[in-house]
């Protein structure tokens, strides 16, 4: 079968509600923006503005939060049609602080954990290069078992698998569980992103890049990238080896979520375009940086292709 789809992201989409006030607290943050959410969310529609061809697969409510969400992902170009609306469950929520640093977030999950085997059908997997999604997502049935299962489906069928390891222990108290789970998708050999904030969680303590590498490596995936901040990006192949990619240059932070996502979609657009890892590293942090200086989705005023190909 003809592969015309680039990426199905399988996973949350829900409302962010980002407070106005920037670096200040949930408690003390008066109005909030109202905007679309979700980690696979965000690389599905960062995605569709690189040109790609991409499809969430999601759960909302049956809701008007639902349809503001269905409605912004087709004025985005993303294929809406394995999402569905829940008739039992409303659309999750997450409350977000405006912050230069890691965001705080208050989440009411509701409908995004509901996705069903059928949402995913071979047919959708075989006309498909990428299959991506998050930690957030496996953390709760039957979202995880659907994933996983489709994951492995993925994998036998060719398809190069992707996670984000966004953990939290808000979403997922149990860390033993999540490695146990994690340990299970990445024996397909997914393409790894991983923050050092999401180490720190994942491991409640902090670990060096050494452990890391070596950790994700023995569970199955040859690629895993860490994204490290104003540190810079180090990523680690089990065939070519290491490479350290300091921090971009950046004038001001205006709103940091949505930022680990924006790199994400540009490191699998360079990986679709088969560049190197220096290039794709490159990408992925000019995507980011340009998702740093802008609150909520990319701008629309910029041509994203002139400017990721400029020095």
């Amino acid at each position: 079968m003809e592969k015309t789809i680039d990426i199905v992201c399988v996973g949350e989409v829900l409302i962010d509600f980002i407070g106005h006030e920037m670096n200040t607290s949930i408690n003390k943050t008066k109005d909030y923006h109202r905007l679309l959410g979700g980690s696979p969310t965000n690389v599905a529609v960062n995605a569709a503005r690189l040109g790609l061809k991409s499809v969430l697969v999601a759960t909302c409510g049956n809701d008007g939060l639902g349809e503001y969400i269905i409605r912004k992902l087709k004025s985005k170009k993303v294929d809406t049609s394995h999402i569905v609306k829940s008739k039992s469950h409303p659309t999750s929520v997450i409350f977000v602080s405006k912050s230069s640093s890691t965001p705080e977030f208050i989440p009411y999950r509701e409908a995004d954990c509901q996705i069903q085997p059928h949402q995913i059908t071979e047919n959708l997997l075989k006309s498909a290069k990428i299959f991506h999604t998050t930690c957030f997502a496996l953390s709760k049935n039957p979202a995880r078992s659907t994933i996983i299962d489709s994951a492995k489906q993925a994998k036998t069928l060719g398809l190069q698998t992707s996670i984000d390891i966004n953990f939290s222990e808000k979403i997922w108290p149990d860390r033993e569980e999540a490695k146990q789970i994690l340990q299970n998708y990445l024996s397909t050999n997914p393409l790894v992103k991983i923050s050092e904030d999401d180490c720190f969680r994942l491991f409640a303590e902090v670990k060096t890049d050494d452990f890391i590498f070596k950790y994700f490596h023995d569970m199955g995936a040859i690629t895993i990238c860490l994204t490290k901040g104003r540190d810079g990006v180090v990523l680690s192949n089990i065939e070519s080896g290491i490479y350290n990619q300091r921090a971009l240059p950046i004038d001001a932070v205006k709103d940091t979520t949505g930022a680990g996502d924006a790199f994400w979609t540009g490191f699998l657009y360079a990986f679709l375009s088969k560049k190197t890892f220096e290039e794709t590293i490159l990408i992925a942090q000019k995507l980011a940086v340009l998702k740093l200086q802008y609150v909520g989705k990319l701008p629309d005023d910029i041509d994203i292709h002139k400017y990721l190909n400029t020095n």
